[in-house]
């Protein structure tokens, strides 16, 4: 996107700068007289939306993120892209933690840049085929979103993002390898690379990602992911983590997987049938998996013993 193209698209969005105004004849009283009406909206240190448009914003998912955002980019210039947690944000993609708040960036190294409060600018090469700007503005592609997340995190942050993009469909194996062998110098650019391989896009959910995690740290062997099982017509029901060698079922339970009481009952219902036809069922939540990592380790191998105890010649 070039400077005219920026120009337009912040036009027809509604949000001009101070200098533009300036410009086209608004004194600096006037501007101050439209801020104080409600006219304007001050969203950024010398960028303004129109009150009707910012209002628009706002009614969309993540509306005020991508109006900050648009802002930024107003201030910065025709070559930044909305990236990291701030592009996340926008596709949809799964983050481990809150975000920072902060507008993130990424420019051309060589461009000048006065920092901003609420607004953060990586530097980094941006080719064409890492910016998305279907929506009007230009942001880097859910592929190199994940990859620029997985060098900058640690190994689990970045598993949370590439599992959500791959469940999503926003990005493939194949085109994050692509964004990959586009970085090659790039810091953190191998931690990445071990978290695009290690990525799974049967993980539904950060708990599944950060419990794969764990597994590996842990060295429990990789289980499958959301496997049918059980019944002698047609399946129980699917389950997180499967050991097919053990016989062994792990699940994680959300926040709000058993706020419905009868789905709570049918969940222990589900189990008891799974058990009966000779499957070790193991359980743990959010907060097993961050606190406690290696008692569920610890407990999905017991399991494992019961499983060849049981399978053993008596």
């Amino acid at each position: 996107m070039n400077a005219e193209e920026l120009s337009e698209t912040l036009r027809l969005i509604g949000i001009i700068t101070r200098q533009q105004l300036l410009e086209s004849g608004v004194s600096r009283a006037k501007l101050e007289t439209c801020v104080r009406r409600g006219s304007l909206i001050r969203v950024g240190r010398g960028v303004y939306v129109r009150a009707e448009s910012a209002g628009e914003f706002r009614r969309l998912a993540g509306g005020e993120l991508l109006l900050r955002a648009t802002a930024a980019i107003a201030t910065v210039g025709p070559d930044a892209a909305i990236s990291h947690e701030s592009a996340a944000e926008l596709y949809g993609i799964k983050l481990l933690g809150k975000p920072s708040g902060n507008v993130i960036l990424t420019a051309r190294p060589e461009r000048g840049w006065r920092g901003r409060a609420g607004v953060r600018l990586h530097a980094a090469e941006l080719p064409a085929a890492h910016i998305n700007t279907t929506a009007g503005f230009p942001m880097t592609t859910p592929a190199r979103t994940v990859v620029d997340l997985a060098r900058c995190a640690e190994f689990r942050a970045g598993v949370v993002a590439a599992d959500s993009a791959l469940n999503l469909k926003l990005a493939s194996k194949d085109e994050l390898r692509s964004v990959l062998a586009a970085c090659p110098r790039r810091c953190g650019i191998r931690r990445a690379t071990d978290v695009v391989e290690f990525a799974d896009g049967r993980a539904e959910s950060p708990l599944e990602s950060l419990a794969r995690v764990v597994f590996r740290d842990c060295g429990l062997p990789r289980p499958e992911l959301q496997v049918w099982l059980g019944g002698p017509i047609e399946p129980i029901g699917r389950v997180d983590f499967y050991w097919r060698q053990f016989r062994t079922i792990a699940e994680v339970d959300g926040a709000v997987k058993y706020a419905d009481p009868m789905r709570a009952m049918a969940q222990l219902k589900r189990d008891s049938y799974l058990r009966a036809e000779g499957f070790e069922v193991v359980h743990f939540d959010w907060q097993d998996i961050t606190e406690t990592p290696q008692l569920v380790a610890a407990t999905i191998q017991q399991a494992f013993g019961h499983s060849r105890r049981r399978a053993a010649p008596h």
